[in-house]
């Protein structure tokens, strides 16, 4: 892992660059993924089921391209009783948690102006889940679960072929409506334009690859989506109160993800860097994951030591991390001080791993700097924003004369005489 002094002169350029560094190029992924998209839109299930043998090696011909609900309790028989009591109980923390996030209608009235806003759910939902090499039954949750909390009317959940049983089970578990075994850009496309099989649906959610990731991106616009989702990231700010072996094992849990996942530790305390450090070395060594995180370590593995604690907030407000791990004393009264993250974990017992499965908050989440600006999935993400507005007698010529004469300083004539005909019941010069 990489060591910065933030007393050193060439630390400030050499975290600015960092910073850059983190913006995740497409440019390879979107040429392929134009030309999937194309041939998707106009050629449908056809050319679903090309791409799918061609990348899944998986004629879909053969295995069907849905797997119809009726199956899925069979499919998922084999699922143990103790790993789907722990799909329910996890789904029973993320719905709580959905359910105290959903926001109500509102309105208020002042002066005879009545205004407010009304929340709707969008009418069907594509939820995408990573699949073929691995089984990820928690994304299914965290896409199904707060779309159903929300009211979406229909969920369609896709995943790369060869769709895992416990994938099919937690499809059941977390009410999803359909579920097809396509994966990749033709999946993203399929949802988007609709084809023979698939159907239409209004917004798409869900990590994936990087062509996943560019078929989001270009067709934005045409569908929603929820995010452009890069590799996932940990920074931890923790000080002399933290466990190192803990602190060195969370940083483990994000590497293990992605050879370009970035693993970040801040502390003024030098000790413990040191000793996060050596731990991270010694628990490598016979790492089932090891070549993976291993990577991600030496790539994009840093130790920061800061001058204090306020300074390693300051910079963790500029990094905008996927997931902040604060292993302090008092975590709570650090808490003010966060400025951008995914996701927040309080204390070195609540380790980042029980926010990826069942502590209630979703594990989809803004990456590479984008927390800045957005905020993870959740109920509001599958809710329209209607305002609404009503102007009654008694505000009617306040509204009138200031909406008339902002129109007119605008040059729009039109719009200042249908503001003071409603006051006046006539046309009049203006």
């Amino acid at each position: 892992m990489r060591y910065l002094r933030t007393d050193k002169a060439e630390f400030e350029s050499e975290w600015q660059e960092l910073l850059r560094s983190r913006r995740c190029s497409l440019e390879e992924a979107l040429e392929v993924a134009r030309v999937i998209l194309e041939e998707v839109k106009s050629k449908g299930d056809e050319a679903v089921v090309r791409f799918t043998l061609q990348f899944d090696h998986v004629d879909l011909r053969e295995k069907g391209m849905e797997i119809p609900v009726e199956a899925w309790a069979e499919i998922s028989k084999d699922v143990s009783p103790s790993l789907k009591e722990a799909l329910l109980r996890a789904r029973e923390q993320i719905e709580s948690f959905c359910l105290s996030t959903r926001p109500r209608d509102w309105f208020e009235e002042k002066g005879g102006i009545l205004r407010g806003e009304l929340f709707r759910p969008v009418e069907r939902v594509g939820v995408y889940v990573p699949g073929g090499k691995a089984s990820y039954p928690s994304s299914v949750l965290m896409g199904v679960i707060p779309a159903k909390v929300a009211g979406v009317g229909e969920i369609v959940v896709v995943s790369p072929p060869p769709v895992d049983p416990l994938t099919v089970c937690a499809c059941e578990v977390a009410g999803a409506s359909r579920l097809f075994q396509i994966g990749g850009a033709q999946a993203i496309a399929a949802l988007a334009f609709g084809t023979e099989s698939v159907p239409r649906v209004d917004l798409i959610v869900g990590p994936g690859n990087r062509f996943v990731t560019a078929a989001k991106r270009l067709l934005y616009g045409e569908v929603g989506v929820d995010m452009l989702a890069g590799p996932s990231e940990l920074l931890v700010i923790a000080d002399k109160s933290a466990d190192p072996r803990w602190v060195a094992l969370d940083l483990l849990s994000q590497a293990e993800h992605d050879q370009d996942a970035w693993c970040v530790l801040m502390s003024p305390e030098e000790g413990l860097l040191k000793e996060v450090k050596r731990v991270l070395e010694g628990e490598l060594w016979d790492f089932p994951r090891r070549e993976i995180a291993s990577l991600s370590l030496n790539r994009y593995g840093l130790l920061v030591q800061t001058k204090d604690l306020e300074e390693a907030f300051y910079l963790a407000g500029q990094f905008a991390p996927e997931h902040l791990s604060i292993q302090v004393e008092d975590p709570f009264v650090w808490l003010k001080k966060v400025k951008a993250a995914g996701s927040v974990f309080l204390g070195k017992v609540t380790s980042v791993v029980f926010g990826d499965y069942c502590g209630g908050p979703n594990h989809v989440l803004p990456t590479s700097g984008s927390a800045r600006f957005s905020s993870a999935l959740g109920v509001h993400t599958f809710l329209k924003r209607i305002q609404f507005l009503y102007v009654g007698e008694e505000a009617l010529e306040g509204v009138s004369k200031v909406a008339s004469e902002i129109a007119l300083a605008e040059g729009l004539n039109g719009h200042a005489r249908a503001a003071m005909e409603r006051l006046y019941g006539q046309k009049r010069d203006l």
